[in-house]
């Protein structure tokens, strides 16, 4: 019985530790500052989660499959703007996520905008690389389209 117990607390252990989901930054600061530490680009995600079907959409085809948690762990950092209608936000989220929304211009969700961050003299700057949004033909089509975005670009 007990050799049962331990088997099972085993595989279930691993099938947790499998089960990890990818980790979503929604502080620009953290973010940025974790980017500069991986020299990765910034990934955010600009959505409104609980209203917006496209949105919806694109995380269950394409953010919360295998395929692009890898390409994610690899390539970026995952920051999630979020514009809820119905799920409470801080207002210091709320104030960062609207000034996003207006230095990228966003007029439509879900778009992703790729980005290099820094600070010079104290200031952020946000080098723009590109952008997508919903993009049909699940996570190999999705991460075709950013990989373009995030392949250097030659003179």
């Amino acid at each position: 019985m007990k050799k049962i117990a331990i088997t099972l607390f085993l595989v279930l252990g691993s099938l947790t530790i499998q089960a990890q989901e990818l980790t979503w930054q929604t502080d620009m600061n953290k973010a940025m500052a974790i980017s500069k530490k991986s020299k990765k680009p910034l990934f955010l995600f600009f959505t409104g989660s609980d209203w917006c079907g496209w949105c919806m959409r694109l995380q269950k085809e394409v953010f919360k499959t295998p395929e692009f948690e890898k390409w994610a762990k690899k390539n970026v950092i995952l920051v999630e703007l979020d514009y809820p209608r119905q799920t409470p936000q801080q207002p210091e989220i709320q104030r960062q996520n609207q000034e996003l929304q207006q230095t990228f211009m966003i007029q439509g969700y879900p778009t992703v905008w790729f980005v290099k961050a820094s600070k010079k003299d104290g200031k952020i700057n946000l080098e723009k690389l590109g952008k997508t949004g919903y993009v049909a033909g699940g996570p190999n089509a999705w991460i075709a389209e950013a990989d373009k975005i995030l392949a250097p670009k030659k003179s």
